[in-house]
């Protein structure tokens, strides 16, 4: 017999506003912040059609619950803010060799300044192969140039470090 699945219960947060208020007597705050006092609910709509906003329900579970005169739509989109929809800061990576060109790592630190000015960081990363490992002050040089290129605006967050045969740097927007 197969056994089956419970789907995850999902909480919902549901806000009610004007008509949905059950409540005989609520707690008004006013659009301003005010205390008006406990108030029937009938008294609260009114209240609040006469100012043009809305009555919403902020603190159901208290005795009697909570209702402020505000406009709803502003408050479901600072609440959405409020609830963890930041943005997420991406790594990009842009990789040199230790011959590189002026010409190449000059495009290539033009492409690492649009990744930090679009709020990434970007990890810059040189491997060496062969005899090149041999010389790991030749990459430090370039790296060294990077630095000289980009300037003061951005932070480095991790310096330019030798681990193996490659050197990586990470730099981030100020």
């Amino acid at each position: 017999m197969k056994k089956r699945r419970r789907e995850p219960v999902k909480k919902v947060d549901k806000v009610r506003v004007n008509e949905q208020i059950r409540a005989r007597e609520v707690r008004l705050i006013g659009d301003e912040g005010e205390q008006l006092g406990v108030v029937p609910v009938n008294d609260a709509l009114n209240k609040s059609k006469d100012a043009g906003l809305d009555l919403v329900e902020v603190a159901p579970n208290s005795d009697p619950p909570v209702c402020r005169i505000m406009d709803y739509g502003k408050y479901r989109y600072q609440q959405s803010k409020k609830h963890g929809h930041a943005k997420t800061v991406g790594v990009k990576e842009v990789k040199v060799r230790p011959s590189i060109s002026d010409h190449d790592l000059d495009l290539k630190v033009r492409n690492m300044l649009r990744f930090l000015g679009g709020g990434n960081k970007a990890k810059v990363t040189m491997f060496f192969r062969g005899r090149e490992r041999q010389r790991p002050e030749r990459g430090l040089l370039v790296f060294d140039r990077i630095k000289e290129l980009i300037g003061d605006q951005y932070s480095i967050e991790v310096e330019p470090k030798l681990e193996g045969n490659r050197i990586t740097m990470i730099v981030a927007p100020r």
